[in-house]
């Protein structure tokens, strides 16, 4: 059943045992943000010899146009990599997106913050009717407030976390045209089925709403075949209970970059994102989270590079399409080393 939030979250309303206090928690505990952690990793952005943090060259990309996306087949699943975390997807005919991204920057700002290290490779002017959009949690680099505004006449449903729904209708969305969702709770979608399932992660777009919003990930069902779609985490049992509850999937859109020692809790080191496609029980692994934004201390490589080792010392077969390549499910899938 789908869980309809149509106005601002009250405690009293909800049944969640993950919701405290007026907060969303994680099943694990996880180190709460504070003024003295947040001040620390400033200072390290100030003192620390960051290396390679964005491309010097021009990535590689192949250009979307809708007469492409109306060309696939209504028969089968595609995906399409935006950038970061963002897809659009083609399900059996319906055009979806996930987690839309298009903003220039990451940022509540235009003018500071992550700047994209590419465009993507189709407008939100040139894209179809959109049947549906499913968002993560709120965080900048998964909720665009610039793209659901543009959107938002052009999408049939909005589904999202508990909570989230607020933000959208301060976007403007209708709220008629939104479902929220607790951890375990599915909706059928004719001849689909998609169920949100929990992370270790948190949410909060300014000072005041820290985890106020649920955060976590998708399982889509279409055609007896199945994807799986992380938002963010850090490395935990769930991703074993999701597999045993829905796995084996065709293929798993992991997150695999912007990963400290300093937020170790809360994303995933890419060996660990190999672990956690085992532990959904995944065919095939596509490594996303990385590539589009300098989000970490790390060169904007480097999760490839660890992820494509652990890989294939975990016998895991990778999916690494460059931006704006099309992958059908269960057929062939690209393996080009573009970030080399």
């Amino acid at each position: 059943m789908i869980n309809n939030l149509n106005a601002q979250i009250d405690e009293s309303t909800l049944t969640s045992q993950h919701h405290e206090n007026g907060k969303f928690i994680n099943e694990t505990p996880t180190a709460p943000t504070t003024l003295a952690k947040t001040l620390k990793i400033m200072w390290r952005y100030i003192r620390e010899n960051r290396i390679d943090t964005e491309p010097n060259q021009a990535l590689p990309m192949k250009v979307v146009s809708r007469d492409l996306l109306d060309g696939l087949s209504n028969s089968e699943i595609h995906v399409i990599k935006l950038g970061h975390s963002s897809f659009i997807l083609k399900v059996l005919g319906e055009y979806w997106l996930l987690d839309p991204v298009f903003s220039d920057r990451a940022s509540p700002f235009s003018f500071i913050g992550p700047k994209r290290f590419q465009p993507t490779p189709i407008s939100i002017a040139n894209l179809p009717p959109i049947d549906r959009v499913l968002i993560s949690h709120n965080h900048y680099d998964h909720l665009d407030k610039n793209a659901i505004i543009a959107l938002k006449e052009k999408v049939k449903h909005f589904y999202v976390p508990m909570g989230v729904e607020g933000d959208l209708k301060r976007f403007g969305v209708d709220e008629n045209n939104i479902s929220s969702f607790d951890w375990w709770q599915s909706t059928s979608l004719g001849n689909s089925m998609v169920t949100f399932t929990p992370t270790q992660h948190f949410s909060g777009r300014g000072l005041s709403d820290a985890n106020t919003t649920l955060w976590g990930s998708w399982v889509i069902e279409a055609n007896g075949q199945k994807l799986f779609f992380s938002g963010d985490s850090g490395y935990f049992n769930g991703f074993k209970e999701i597999g045993d509850r829905f796995g084996p999937f065709d293929l798993t859109l992991i997150e695999t970059g912007a990963y400290d020692k300093d937020w170790h809790d809360i994303h995933m080191t890419p060996e660990e994102s190999v672990q956690a496609h085992l532990d959904l029980r995944g065919q095939v692994m596509m490594p996303i989270h990385n590539g589009t934004f300098d989000l970490a201390f790390h060169a904007w490589y480097e999760p490839l590079n660890r992820v494509s080792a652990a890989a294939a010392q975990e016998h895991v077969a990778l999916c690494t399409p460059i931006v704006g390549e099309t992958v059908t499910l269960g057929k062939a899938y690209p393996t080009t080393p573009w970030w080399k």
